[in-house]
């Protein structure tokens, strides 16, 4: 009888030191947690503003006129027209006399251009400032939809309206305006500076950025730094922080799309036999779109929450602090919206489906076009290979449909040349948060990654919500005051590039 109560109490012993050992491990998770949200500090530079430099608006009245020239890219290259491309060097030539009086200048498969302004110190490897001169199509039916022609360059309530106004004559024309400035000053860099302009870029660069490339690599040349578009500046983007945030390329996805064929014997569609081309092409497209690619916070997109972390709410803050446990909740969060989720996964998107020529007749072939922006860290062969399984249907041919493009790879930012573009995005705009990121589509750098380890996209570009919708769409336009903000960065960001490690000419 007296061994009963012994037992009772060696269980109530175990059961408070299970107790006691689990309120031990959570406190010493808490304390961890804690430790790393105090020790998540702001990447953040503490500089003093640039001088401010006085533009006029003849800057504007400069850009409106390259906006006039009718510099498209096509996607059937036989509907490409020369003229607009040698109007627009025309221009240039007679907007930035010094310009064209001091630098080098190549022409390049016969319409991009290559300046090169020699610094005074040779043995530091040049600065590369690079936009393009082409633009998109306007979309027929939709010109009476502007407030303004899509190709009159008009100035109008603040406002340089015209297709390249974002996307990308105003790179070109902001960064000639730069060092039109800086010769009229007579200032000569440290670094030698090329500026690079491609014209094919909205069609892949295969034949501008691709053939500077070869050129710049026939002449030895290795660059320290090499900036192009794909960063902005916009504010409210981000939940819990109200100031500007300007974001920095670092990598940009992959290109593929795949096209979905299946075939049948056709007929009558009085008389159905079983799943036609279609029904199997639309089954292969719902398959894809309920089995998204798996998501990962890793590369460009762990480094962006890493610089916009210490700058969010504490919950925010703790979380991101504590990946390593809380990296769940935090991806379940990016996943709920759109553009978040497309920085932590490969998207998949169906574009096209066709198939039938008439109401009353099953086609014998149909397919769709899926594209998808890869992940860095998949391939065009990963992606590939997940399509197949994810459909597993025999009777779906699965092919590339047009050009392809492995994912870019991710830029140094923990070297001197990263640390000088974010010191020059501080200087101009002072309340800014500067954080590095994953760029969704394409631009003219990814030509570049063999020429420097520093490829970065950036434009101060400021953008809110619904410009976003004016990139290759209607009512494409910048505003005097962002065109000179833009200006005035290029020309700092050209002083800056002389700068060694710690700041110093």
């Amino acid at each position: 009888m007296v061994k009963v109560p012994a037992r009772r109490h060696s269980r109530g012993s175990a059961f408070t030191g299970l107790l006691a050992a689990i309120a031990a491990a959570l406190l010493a998770v808490l304390v961890v947690i804690a430790v790393n949200t105090a020790g998540f500090l702001s990447k953040q530079l503490a500089v003093a503003p640039a001088p401010q430099i006085e533009l006029d608006n003849r800057v504007a009245q400069r850009l409106g006129q390259a906006l006039t020239y009718k510099t498209i890219s096509y996607q059937n290259v036989a509907d490409f027209d020369p003229f607009p491309f040698e109007q627009l060097r025309s221009q240039l030539e007679s907007s930035f006399p010094l310009v064209h009086q001091v630098l080098v200048r190549d022409v390049v498969a016969e319409y991009s251009l290559l300046y090169y302004w020699e610094g005074t110190d040779r043995s530091l490897q040049p600065l590369l400032l690079m936009s393009h001169m082409d633009v998109v199509p306007v979309e027929p039916g939709t010109e009476d939809d502007w407030v303004q022609s899509p190709f009159s360059g008009a100035i109008y309530d603040g406002f340089v309206w015209g297709r390249g106004s974002l996307d990308d004559k105003v790179g070109v024309l902001a960064i000639l305006e730069a060092v039109e400035h800086h010769l009229g000053q007579g200032f000569v860099p440290t670094r030698s500076v090329y500026l690079a302009f491609g014209h094919d870029e909205e069609i892949g660069g295969n034949q501008g950025a691709a053939a500077i490339v070869n050129l710049l690599k026939d002449r030895g040349v290795r660059l320290r730094l090499v900036l192009d578009e794909g960063g902005f500046v916009s504010t409210g983007q981000i939940e819990g922080i109200e100031q500007p945030v300007a974001v920095v390329g670092i990598a940009e996805k992959g290109y593929l799309t795949l096209k979905l064929t299946a075939r049948g014997p056709g007929g009558h569609s009085s008389i159905p036999k079983g799943t036609t081309p279609i029904g199997m092409v639309a089954e292969a497209v719902r398959r894809l779109e309920k089995n998204p690619f798996p998501s990962d916070i890793r590369g460009a997109t762990l480094q962006n929450l890493e610089y916009l972390g210490p700058e969010m709410p504490l919950l925010k803050r703790a979380a991101i602090a504590n990946l390593w446990l809380l990296e769940p909740l935090v991806r379940r969060e990016m996943l709920s919206t759109p553009t978040r989720a497309a920085q932590i996964r490969t998207t998949t998107a169906a574009t096209i489906i066709h198939g039938g020529v008439k109401a009353n007749v099953i086609p014998q072939e149909a397919y769709a076009a899926v594209n998808f922006r890869i992940l860095p860290g998949e391939t065009i062969e990963s992606v590939t290979a997940y399509v197949r399984a994810v459909v597993d249907d025999s009777r779906i041919e699965i092919e590339p449909f047009s050009e392809t493009e492995n994912p870019s790879p991710v830029s140094d930012i923990s070297g001197p040349a990263f640390a000088m573009l974010h010191r020059t995005i501080a200087e101009i705009i002072p309340d800014a948060i500067v954080a590095p990121y994953l760029v969704f589509g394409g631009t003219d750098a990814k030509h570049y990654m063999s020429l420097s380890d520093a490829v970065f996209r950036f434009t101060p570009m400021r953008l809110t919500e619904e410009d976003f919708g004016r990139f290759h769409g209607t009512n494409e336009r910048i505003s005097l005051e962002n065109y000179k903000e833009i200006i005035r960065f290029y020309v700092r960001l050209i002083e800056n590039s002389g700068l060694d490690e710690a700041g110093r000419q």
